[in-house]
């Protein structure tokens, strides 16, 4: 393996008109550190998750810029899968290789997997616990103002004109008013930004020349990794196919032993090959692919009753790591309730196993293949137009989910409301919860007035949830 060390005397350079010292270029124990602390901080979804990278990465390492952190974001927008996973792997992989991406992406996804395995097993023992919901109703609240405490930061540095705002607003209206697809708003996005850099037009113009939001901003130049792409970087041909080989076979083994031994009708078998297909078709995060993935699981297969989905979502909600990993939560239910042969928390320890194999394999092939393309494409003003214009709609896509998030969590339940085009859930104000909404008014003032980080927001909102348990005080 090769290390960053190389690169030090670059990196160590007096900056470009800065007069600045770029930090030292930090080693693979010190990066692997690092990402541990990212991977236990990752509460929050998607943007708190981002969040909590770009105060540690950009901010305080200052391993890379404003600019270049957005464009790795954006390009990891494009993808399929968890968005946040995959920025921590293309991070990884800009400062050590492959074998940094691998560190960085496994232990992003690490402490939530063990957390949900666990909670798998206890929920599948013990059914519902009231410690454990008044746990998980505590915690919901934490989340809430963590996810739009997050929309704040990355809003504050995405929306750096008045253009890039409208995107957002309007993807935030199309999504939360209208109901529209989420690749629907992405495509438009983006082709909004590149129409609007082609174009001249000012918002978009900017965008496309990597401008950023605010004076203080970390220039590319005085990160560690500087404005050039790695040498690494610059790999094509057939290194690079060969490696997308080698990842496409360690993606797509499992499912094909699996078929060729135990048959398409096996359980094990049909959560190889469904979870395989999310894989593929799970662009916008969790919330996107939640709704087909629980009206299959609970319609189709079976694997799981009506309403368990949305405990295994508050599981992913509350524990670190990317939400997709509630699928993990599916696909132990379902070995769980289907063992065949084998004991059944065995059979779902496997299925748990098997199913963020299959889930998360896939996004380490799509970084590792694409990123060097992304990285080449950098200094495109075109390219980086469009893909400014995606994160500034993603800005309006998780304003649209911290809406959606809350209405859920203070309200016991919603109705469809249609009228014309428009299409949206609405609260049934009678259904109201008040220890919700005041257990998430209190948090937000946490996180906003008092500036707590993460951990204390949801230390204090998981210990009121016990208080309130204990006290006799429901949801």
């Amino acid at each position: 393996m090769r290390s960053g060390r190389e690169e030090e005397p670059e990196s160590a350079r007096p900056s470009e008109g800065a007069g600045a010292v770029r930090p030292a270029f930090p080693s693979f124990g010190e990066a692997f550190l690092v990402w541990l602390r990212v991977a236990l901080l990752s509460f929050g979804g998607p943007a708190g998750q981002i969040a909590v990278m770009h105060r540690i990465l950009v901010e305080e390492k200052r391993w890379l810029g404003e600019t270049r952190f957005l464009h790795a974001l954006n390009f990891c927008m494009l993808l399929p899968g968890p968005e946040a996973q995959q920025l921590a792997v293309y991070v990884g992989w800009l400062m050590h290789r492959a074998a940094g991406g691998l560190a960085a992406g496994l232990l992003f996804i690490l402490p939530g997997a063990l957390a949900i395995m666990a909670l798998s097993i206890v929920y599948a023992l013990y059914g519902r616990i009231g410690a454990v919901e008044a746990l998980f109703f505590g915690l919901k609240a934490g989340v809430l103002a963590i996810v739009l405490h997050a929309v704040l930061r990355i809003g504050g540095r995405a929306l750096a004109s008045g253009a890039l705002t409208a995107v957002a607003a309007a993807s935030f209206v199309a999504l939360f008013v209208f109901d529209v697809a989420f690749p629907f708003v992405i495509a438009g996005a983006a082709l909004a930004g590149a129409v609007g850099q082609r174009a001249g037009w000012p918002g978009f113009a900017a965008a496309g020349d990597g401008a950023g939001a605010g004076p203080d901003r970390l220039a590319d130049r005085d990160s560690v990794l500087g404005e050039s792409p790695p040498g690494h970087a610059k790999r094509s041909g057939r290194p690079l196919a060969g490696l997308g080989a080698v990842l496409l076979v360690l993606w797509l083994a499992p499912p094909a032993l699996l078929l060729l031994f135990l048959g398409g009708d096996h359980v094990f078998s049909e959560i190889a090959v469904f979870f395989s297909e999310m894989a593929v078709v799970t662009f916008g995060g969790a919330y996107a692919v939640l709704a087909f993935v629980a009206q299959e699981a609970v319609g189709s297969y079976g694997w799981l009753a009506p309403g368990e989905m949305l405990d295994g979502l508050g599981m992913a909600e509350t524990t670190p790591g990317p939400l997709i990993m509630v699928v993990q939560f599916v696909g132990f239910m379902g070995a769980y309730r289907d063992p065949g042969a084998l004991d059944p928390l065995l059979a779902g320890v496997l299925g748990g196993v098997l199913t963020t194999w299959v889930t998360f394999a896939p996004c380490f092939l799509w970084i590792f293949v694409g990123a060097p393309f992304a990285e080449r494409l950098r200094r495109n003003r075109t390219l980086s137009a469009a893909l400014a214009a995606i994160t500034a709609a993603v800005v309006g896509v998780v304003l649209n989910l911290a809406f959606w998030f809350a209405i859920h969590v203070v309200f016991a339940v919603t109705e469809p409301v249609a009228f014309g085009p428009v299409r949206m859930d609405a609260p049934v104000w009678q259904t109201v919860r008040p220890a919700a909404g005041v257990l998430c008014l209190l948090a937000i003032a946490a996180a906003f007035r008092f500036r707590l980080g993460p951990v204390w927001v949801l230390a204090g909102c998981g210990g009121a949830g016990l208080a309130l348990h204990a006290l006799g005080v429901g949801a």
